[in-house]
């Protein structure tokens, strides 16, 4: 049984595309989902104690420094868990939520989905699908102000996730059926 794991990360509820066209895929695709709400469920933004922590080899761990790292763990383990990522991402002044940037940099650890080798850094989440959901008000998806979907590229390729479909909701702004239209037409082309 496929497991998806589903980000959402607008600051819209109701009226997001991207979450409606997320839910869209998620329900196609079916199977088991774990769904995190970045708008709902905010995450730490990184400091010094999380650093240190992060920095520090497991087995010299305090209870506090485990304790700081809980939260990465888990979506770390989500990540593990998943056969597939579906993420949904508005986009705001060219780039993805902040709430989103809060994600990736919880999952991306040393050690944990990527690792450093003599070659550079290596991605450890292979052989995982993502399905990045991009809604933008006027940008157009791989345009030079698109710097949204080359950061999840490049994101999700850095832990070793490479087959990445994007669905782009493009001009959302202007001419909302149109960009419903569109997007509707690229998930309906997306395999389950």
């Amino acid at each position: 049984m496929t497991h998806i794991l589903q980000i959402d990360s607008s600051g819209r509820t109701s009226a997001s595309v991207s979450r409606q066209l997320s839910a869209q895929i998620v329900e196609k695709l079916g199977g088991q989902t774990t769904h995190h709400d970045l708008l709902t469920h905010s995450l730490p933004q990184l400091d010094e104690a999380w650093l240190g922590a992060n920095w520090t080899p497991a087995d010299q761990l305090t209870e506090q420094q485990v304790e700081k790292l809980a939260t990465s763990d888990s979506l770390i383990q989500e990540i593990k868990d998943a056969d597939t990522l579906v993420i949904g991402v508005s986009m705001y002044n060219f780039g993805i939520p902040a709430s989103l940037k809060a994600w990736v940099d919880l999952v991306c650890r040393a050690g944990h989905t990527f690792q450093y080798t003599e070659k550079g850094p290596v991605g450890l989440m292979e052989g995982k699908r993502a399905i990045v959901v991009i809604a933008s008000g006027g940008v157009p998806l791989g345009s030079p102000m698109d710097h949204a979907s080359t950061y999840m590229t490049t994101m999700l390729g850095f832990i070793g996730i490479t087959d990445v479909t994007f669905v782009a909701a493009e001009g959302t702004a202007g001419d909302l059926d149109a960009a419903l239209k569109g997007a509707q037409t690229q998930i309906d082309a997306i395999a389950a």
